[in-house]
């Protein structure tokens, strides 16, 4: 059995605006099974500035998984993953896109930029920890995420 010092955490960068959905997000993967860091950024700028380490970021840690919200202020969440998945360097990162979206359009743009899965986030609360709980489960339970670099 692994001493539980010697395991690294999952690094998980939500980008969400909503501050609600945030909330609900982490609380969610605070309970979890695995041992995760959540880092949380509010618009699509924001997050290009996480994932390049630029200015106030450059000292953090790359994340293993993306939590995606499409729409997004300043830079739209479709731009984002189109940018994360033309960069060399980012483009191993899953991007689970989070959304309220369920239009058809938005779905095939999602995994036409190569995002990993879409869902669409239930509006009501337990519907959201739920799915919440079920990323947990599939993405840092399940797959076997690429090492940080």
């Amino acid at each position: 059995m692994k001493n539980l010092d010697s395991i690294k955490p999952v690094s998980i960068l939500l980008v969400e605006d909503n501050p609600g959905d945030a909330r609900l997000a982490k609380e969610a993967l605070k309970d979890s099974k695995i041992i995760n860091v959540i880092n949380h950024v509010e618009d699509g700028v924001e997050a290009m500035d996480y994932l390049n380490k630029k200015g106030k970021y450059s000292e953090v840690e790359r994340p293993d998984i993306i939590l995606l919200d499409l729409n997004l202020p300043r830079k739209d969440g479709r731009e984002v993953l189109q940018e994360i998945k033309e960069n060399d360097d980012l483009k191993r990162i899953p991007v689970v896109v989070l959304t309220i979206s369920k239009a058809e359009e938005d779905i095939l743009k999602s995994y036409n930029l190569h995002a990993n899965c879409f869902i669409t986030k239930p509006i009501d609360l337990n519907q959201f920890m739920k799915v919440v709980k079920s990323i947990e489960d599939f993405w840092l339970t399940i797959v076997k995420l690429p090492n940080g670099k």
